[in-house]
């Protein structure tokens, strides 16, 4: 069959929930715009990470808070359903079926073509599809939005081993007995919970001596003990060595320290949670004079440096700038607004910062990116961190409550613990960065958001008064705690 071309405004390579939004705002100013998905259009977020990990966590927090508080306690018997645990799962993971996104795609006049695309040359882009090799030309943009991918530590025997990751995870059909994960981040943390919740019993080794490093300390000690508290087997310090995989499940050699022996941890599974890395190693980057493999480096509009010709952007994880989907979707939006400014109807085309476009930047990536663990408790932060705002060079006081302080949290729950913590510059006095660790804390953290990057003033959020009686009275003693 004869290559085919086709020719678009702008092309954007991956059709997860990044992808889809960039070419939503892009599409939206009447630009021409097609998607190139090689897997399920909706991504990673729909069908193995966000979504379904979620569904599988909730369950066991719903229990978890209803056995918190007296009078519900009582009526509360056994522990999760597995089966239904899963079937709802599926539900939310849409059962593996993207008909819907391709629907939603249709009806915002944007092309799908299902295939594997590489770039070969500026504005040019070549899919490998089931029918044959299909060429996209840009008129004016590709942007980038191929994710990450989970990346497996070099260890002997690991690969033989046929490892989880967080997608095996997320999709499992039937929970093994027994569970071991490597790693102590956030995947690791959470699928320890899931799996405790569903009956497995789970080892967790940590290479380090406490889990979620890039959390404050005491957020990550909290949820260390936590999971020891459901039972899982927690070792920091491990130092694994080698792989293997038998009839029985996988085992796990872990070196030796001191004069003890190396152990052996034996289990049905094995679910590698070490890192992430961009998925640009076979995007063909090489033609347009970038080192496949690695991040694309970009500038606070979203266009890739190093690559003449202001045509080429990059949205999401691919960029080494955010890991999580609500700040690749914001990272989208900004990209498909400066495209649309740059080249839609009225746009100068111009690649510098002089036109109009110039205040559409994406700046939250600097300073105020929000994240959250769905662990039990939770864990919510934004901006830096107390050691994070050190380093780069601010005048900082900390200021920390017990979240049980706010008599909506007694309220909610007969013995809840957590921890609320502010980062504040003493200098301007406005807030750096929070953490809030607790139940249900999730659904505080985006008042801190908006206090970090409006930079409102210490003063100011003093006449902020939360409703009583609410956890959000949290607020209140922290502002006493720092003295206003």
């Amino acid at each position: 069959m004869a290559q085919q071309t086709r020719t678009y405004d702008v092309v954007v390579l991956g059709a997860g929930a990044v992808g889809e939004n960039a070419a939503d705002r892009a599409g939206r100013t009447g630009l021409s715009v097609v998607v190139v998905e090689a897997e399920l259009v909706g991504g990673e977020c729909s069908y193995w990470a966000c979504m379904p990990s979620k569904a599988l966590l909730r369950p066991g927090a719903v229990l978890a808070a209803a056995r918190g508080v007296g009078g519900a306690a009582q009526a509360v018997t056994g522990g999760v359903d597995p089966a239904a645990v899963l079937a709802r799962r599926d539900a939310f993971a849409s059962h593996w079926d993207d008909g819907s996104q391709v629907a939603w795609l249709a009806g915002a006049g944007i092309d799908l073509v299902r295939g594997h695309a590489r770039l070969v040359g500026p504005r040019r882009v070549e899919v490998a599809t089931g029918d044959g090799a299909l060429t996209l030309v840009a008129r004016h943009a590709v942007v980038v939005a191929t994710g990450s991918e989970p990346v497996l530590p070099d260890l002997p025997g690991l690969a033989q081993a046929v490892p989880w990751t967080s997608r095996e995870a997320t999709a499992v059909h039937d929970v093994p007995g027994s569970l071991v994960i490597l790693g102590g981040g956030v995947v690791g943390v959470e699928m320890a919970t899931a799996y405790a919740d569903l009956g497995a019993a789970v080892t967790l080794l940590v290479r380090g001596d406490r889990v979620l490093t890039a959390a404050e300390p005491f957020a990550g000690r909290a949820v260390g003990e936590a999971l020891v508290g459901l039972g899982v087997d927690v070792r920091y310090g491990a130092r694994p060595t080698g792989v293997t995989r038998d009839t029985d499940g996988v085992v796990v050699e872990l070196a030796r320290v001191g004069d003890a022996a190396g152990e052996r941890v034996r289990a049905d599974e094995l679910l590698v949670a070490t890192g992430r890395r961009p998925a640009t190693g076979d995007l063909g980057l090489a033609t347009v004079g970038l080192e496949p493999g690695s991040a694309l480096v970009v500038d606070d509009a979203l266009q890739v440096t190093g690559v003449d010709g202001g045509w080429l952007f990059a949205v999401g994880d691919v960029t080494g700038r955010t890991t999580t989907t609500h700040q690749g979707k914001y990272d989208a939006r900004v990209v498909g607004d400066v495209v649309a400014a740059r080249f839609g109807p009225g746009g100068s085309g111009a690649p510098d910062g002089a036109a109009p476009w110039s205040a559409t930047t994406a700046t939250a990536d600097h300073a105020a990116v929000p994240q959250v663990v769905f662990t039990r408790p939770e864990v919510a932060w934004v901006g830096l961190t107390e050691a994070a705002a050190l380093v780069a060079g601010h005048p900082v006081r900390t200021v920390q409550v017990a979240l049980r302080s706010a008599a909506g949290a007694a309220l909610a729950g007969d013995d809840v613990d957590g921890t609320v913590q502010l980062v504040v510059d003493t200098e301007r006095e406005v807030l750096l960065g929070a953490t809030f660790v607790g139940p249900e804390v999730a659904e505080m953290l985006h008042a801190a958001t908006i206090a970090v990057v409006g930079q409102v003033p210490i003063a100011r959020l003093w006449h902020a008064v939360p409703a009583y009686p609410t956890t959000s009275e949290v607020w209140l003693r922290l502002l006493e705690a720092y003295g206003r």
